[in-house]
């Protein structure tokens, strides 16, 4: 019976290996060879002329990371401890907007960042811009757009996880919490966070890897001035400056350094779900 179910596992496998193992291996031959497919390293040391560009990703990307978690762990906790309707209701407002396309929710951020925008045009009609003596803030083309950008369309993916695991803990252990001496906030510090990290590491897995690699967002409310790594990549593969070597070389240093940093975090989110069984 066990050998005749595998074989629903046909398609899946299929799957993968046309739309993930192939493209793979595609970019490990164009990382490691030249235009006329003869083996080369060049690609990678031409990547030290894109040092800052690598910092500049993991830095957003780390920030807005940091944001998405400062907001959203509160958000969960308070969901997980409201009532059923209560979190139907939150549930719902959080994933509304994410039933419109990511484009256009980053489109309308660009009508309330730029200069002649929404918000320039409300500090204008409360008479902010004249008392700081400008005919604007300057908001779009900054970092700062770049990080509220992915703040605002990954922050969803930070909140479910946590809130899905804060939900599930079990009632009796906060009230042995409780009855053996310990306050609210001896409950939260050493039941409820202990518990609730895997949830915490699944978030910032998936709102990390989106920021560290997106390119939409960064062109969008970057205005071409805070180029990430999914812009360097793109325009490695259809701008002008086209070479696919090199854009292959990127996307595998960039790929090796997420896995990585998921393998770290997995890693530590096991150790800590050890600590607390013992």
């Amino acid at each position: 019976m066990k050998n005749k179910l595998s074989w629903f596992a046909v398609p899946y496998v299929v799957w993968m290996a046309l739309m993930v193992v192939i493209p793979i291996l595609i970019m490990v031959v164009y990382a490691f060879t030249t235009a006329e497919f003869q083996g080369t390293l060049e690609n990678f040391s031409e990547m030290g002329t894109y040092t800052s560009v690598f910092l500049r990703s993991f830095r957003l990307a780390i920030v807005a990371t940091l944001v998405c978690l400062l907001i959203g762990y509160p958000v969960s906790y308070w969901m997980a401890h409201e009532g059923p309707g209560f979190q139907r209701v939150a549930m719902a407002l959080i994933m509304l907007p994410m039933w419109m396309n990511f484009l256009l929710r980053t489109y309308s951020w660009m009508s309330i960042l730029e200069n002649n925008g929404l918000l320039n045009q409300f500090f204008k009609a409360i008479g902010l811009l004249k008392v700081m003596g400008v005919d604007h803030i300057p908001m779009i083309g900054t970092s700062g757009a770049v990080v509220l950008g992915m703040v605002y369309n990954y922050l969803p993916f930070m909140i479910l996880p946590i809130y899905s695991v804060i939900v599930k803990l079990d009632g009796s252990l906060l009230e042995a919490a409780r009855d053996l001496g310990a306050n609210s906030a001896g409950v939260f510090r050493k039941v409820i966070l202990p518990l609730s990290l895997p949830g915490v590491l699944s978030g910032v897995t998936m709102v990390f890897v989106p920021s560290v690699s997106t390119f939409a967002i960064s062109r969008l409310l970057g205005g071409g001035t805070q180029i990430m790594l999914g812009d360097l990549i793109e325009q490695q593969f259809l701008g002008g400056a086209y070479d696919p070597h090199l854009g292959a070389a990127i996307s595998m240093v960039m790929m090796v350094i997420v896995v990585v940093c998921m393998f770290v975090m997995n890693r530590f989110g096991e150790g800590e779900e050890e600590a607390v069984m013992l």
